[in-house]
């Protein structure tokens, strides 16, 4: 830390994201990505004279794809912000909502960096615990006048608050916002985005890097009532107007619109996920009830540090959070199926010591 760092920040410990590593080739199963390239769609129309025009300025407001977003999900174009991924209007929700008269509250295992977020901005936060198997109770909060943010299906667990709950967070306070993060709803889950025209407090977050195999392009957005849209867009146009570059913004329109690549894909990685988990429970492994793309689950007879750093060295990368609530567990993304098969193998093998089982 420089001389120069704010005082303010100096506190500040920043999100960690999954290991990168460049010495070897692994297989991925650290950073929930999807395992199936982009819709083909989406390659041929950036294919399409799109690259020269990158000499220009994108859209700021992304109008083509704010439309294709709210023609999906039968909003108006007016309830939906786009963003240079979720993380960026997490950002931009946490500073247009949360300051020094109104804090915000989350689960004690959950995204991290909702915390950072907090930290970053100073805004006052507190973590609400998950209940033994994990699963949020909706009635912790009752008494709450702070914001309210919540992962669903939750980030580290997979597990999914059913929509009644999620409403009846909702309307415990009209006063409070209840944003959900909903990175991962395409697994299983049940999207809260109809509750939209209900409610004024809630805002849904979503982003195109797991269910649209769009990762490394970066998009992300927000569906809420037109008043907290245009709050968060005061936002977005005091920070980056340009946000969204073009190809990006071209991308995840085709991504969008290609249901049917979709359904194809996202219904593999369930069935995927299944596979999984049945062969991890013949290991006696004990895994969360996941509608996410990935598994936490708890190894048996090895910890799960050990877990972790063996199936590294035999090219395997899975998550390993060192944090006291879940460091009996490890995360696993749920990739092809030919990976998963490989996963389980290096698995066995690191269990019996190695050997071929």
């Amino acid at each position: 830390m420089s001389e120069f760092f704010s005082d303010c920040l100096n506190g500040l410990v920043p999100y960690v994201p999954g290991e990168q590593p460049r010495d070897k080739k692994y297989i991925k199963l650290n950073t929930n990505e999807s395992p199936f390239a982009p819709s083909p769609k989406v390659i041929e129309a950036i294919d399409k004279g799109q690259v020269s025009d990158l000499r220009l300025y994108s859209d700021p407001t992304a109008d083509m794809l704010v439309g294709a977003i709210a023609d999906y999900y039968s909003v108006d174009k007016d309830n939906v912000v786009t963003s240079n991924g979720s993380d960026e209007i997490l950002a931009f929700i946490f500073r247009a909502f949360c300051g020094k008269s109104k804090g915000i509250v989350f689960p004690n295992v959950t995204y991290g960096f909702y915390k950072v977020f907090a930290q970053l901005f100073n805004i006052d936060y507190r973590e609400i615990p998950l209940k033994k198997d994990f699963s949020i109770d909706v009635s912790d909060y009752e008494n709450i006048s702070d914001n309210v943010i919540i992962a669903n299906p939750n980030a580290q667990t997979g597990v999914f608050l059913s929509v009644e709950n999620v409403e009846n967070l909702i309307k415990q306070n009209p006063e409070r916002i209840v944003v959900v993060d909903e990175a991962y709803v395409d697994f299983g889950g049940q999207t809260v985005i109809p509750l939209v025209k209900k409610y004024k407090n809630l805002i849904v977050v979503q982003t195109f890097s797991k269910s649209r195999s769009l990762a490394g392009a970066r998009v992300g957005f927000c569906v809420c009532d037109k008043a907290l849209a245009d709050d968060i867009k005061t936002v977005k146009f005091s920070f980056n107007p340009y946000n969204l570059n073009r190809l990006s913004i071209v991308a995840a329109t085709e991504a969008i619109k290609d249901k049917d690549y979709f359904v194809k894909t996202t219904s593999q990685i369930i069935e995927n996920r299944e596979f999984t988990e049945k062969e991890l429970d013949k290991l006696g492994f004990e895994t969360v009830s996941s509608t996410a793309n990935f598994l936490l689950t708890k190894p048996k007879g090895i910890s799960a540090k050990e877990l972790y750093l063996a199936l590294k060295q035999k090219g395997v990368l899975v998550r390993y959070f060192d944090n006291s609530l879940i460091s009996d567990y490890v995360r696993i993304t749920v990739g092809s199926r030919e990976q998963m098969e490989i996963l389980i193998q290096k698995t066995k093998e690191v269990l019996t010591g190695g050997q071929n089982a």
